[in-house]
């Protein structure tokens, strides 16, 4: 099982080596604007999962919102302990 905080070292990796194959890379290619609509996107599929589609479908979707906020993150340059200090 991956935590917050290993999934953030992976995917600041990825970003360092630029392996075009990395859909993380890709991502991050396509600018903040892209990345923005994707966590609007996942946002949506967070709430509708917890409205209707139960525990197991509304945890995936959060993971999948979760990831992009951290490649948001990354877009902007930001360390884990720039969003801890707000919580």
């Amino acid at each position: 099982m991956k935590r917050f905080e290993d999934l953030f070292a992976e995917l600041k990796k990825k970003a360092l080596d630029r392996d075009p194959q990395s859909g993380t890379v890709r991502e991050l290619e396509r600018g903040k604007h892209f990345i923005g609509k994707k966590i609007i996107e996942e946002a949506g599929e967070v709430w509708m999962a917890a409205e209707y589609e139960g525990r197991e479908k509304t945890a995936e979707e959060i993971s999948q919102l979760l990831y992009h906020l951290q490649v948001m993150m990354i877009a902007c340059g930001l360390e884990l302990d720039d969003v801890y200090k707000y919580l």
